[in-house]
């Protein structure tokens, strides 16, 4: 059987939820065995992971706020009670921190940042990046049990399936050594591990003053902003909208870079992007040669221009 880890946050599902069940319902499929989702918390319409290959839903109460040492322990009983082979949780920061901890419990091998999967002899082989994305490393799972994490946008998921039966489980919720007295989380634009826009900027913006052209753009795209690390550095912008190899990865459909270079650190935090489109007035920036598409000139010309074309567009004064 395969288990997977469905994501919620202030009662809903997040994309992420339906992406992951998706995946593991292809991967039940492939192997002949059932795909299960686990509901850690309260959740509204948990049945509609059905729509998305789930045959149950198992719903465990009372762990509303994230603890990565009581969701390991709560994964790890929930698995071992349901004969489970294997567990998907998706690769965000909740994923990560109990990926180590659920495969030590659960005696199981362990990939993060799962692109895609084959079963080849009855193995299960995984496909992640690898050398800062510039390579794709196929791991194969050895043992009975295994433990994965999905990369966010890695499938396209499917919502058109039956509702699926939802089953409450009593499961001993263990006491952690640590307290969570607050939890805070940001609120507004959909967080950049699940964001399919993306709309990043770095020094070329001169000064913090001027982020205000970034986000007309977003905000006319319904885009998520980040930044690279020199602006967070700098203050310019908080530290969570920080994309590179020391910051957030993102795979995102649509990645405008705007008056950034493209050192490598950065490349290996977006180059998993689908598309990728770089604003700069320097043709010999790096970033270029990564790029899907280039607009060689001043950012401060070019990114209004675009603002307005997409607002036209929008509002249907463009055919």
């Amino acid at each position: 059987m395969v288990l997977v880890i469905a994501e919620h946050q202030n009662g809903k599902f997040k994309k992420a939820a339906y992406e992951a069940v998706t995946f593991g319902a292809q991967v039940a499929a492939t192997l002949g065995v059932s795909c299960k989702a686990l509901v850690l918390g309260d959740v509204e319409n948990a049945e509609n992971l059905g729509k998305s290959g789930a045959s149950e839903v198992l719903c465990v109460h009372g762990v509303n706020v994230f603890n990565d040492e009581v969701f390991a322990s709560v994964i790890t009983d929930v698995a071992t009670r349901q004969n489970a082979r294997l567990i998907v949780l998706n690769h965000s920061s909740n994923g990560k921190a109990v990926l180590g901890r659920v495969a030590i419990r659960w005696d199981a091998s362990s990939v993060s940042s799962v692109q895609s999967l084959q079963i080849v002899d009855g193995k299960i082989n995984v496909h992640r990046p690898a050398y800062s994305g510039k390579a794709v490393a196929v791991v194969e799972l050895s043992g009975d049990r295994s433990v994965i994490s999905l990369m966010s946008n890695a499938v396209q998921p499917v919502i058109d399936g039956g509702i699926a039966p939802v089953v409450k489980l009593e499961v001993e919720i263990p006491t952690s050594v640590v307290i969570i007295r607050e939890e805070r989380r940001e609120e507004g634009r959909v967080p950049l591990p699940e964001a399919e826009l993306v709309v990043s900027a770095g020094r070329g913006v001169k000064d913090p003053s001027n982020w205000g052209i970034i986000e007309d753009l977003a905000n006319a795209l319904g885009a998520t902003t980040a930044c690279s690390r020199p602006v967070a550095d700098s203050d310019w912008r908080p530290h969570h909208e920080h994309v590179g190899q020391t910051g957030i990865a993102i795979s995102p459909n649509l990645y405008i870079a705007i008056g950034i270079s493209g050192a490598i650190q950065h490349l290996a935090g977006v180059n998993n992007s689908k598309v990728i489109v770089v604003i700069n007035k320097d043709q010999e920036a790096p970033f270029f040669k990564a790029a899907d598409y280039g607009v060689l000139g001043d950012l401060f010309d070019v990114v209004p221009k675009l603002t307005e074309a997409v607002l036209r567009f929008k509002n249907g004064l463009d055919s």
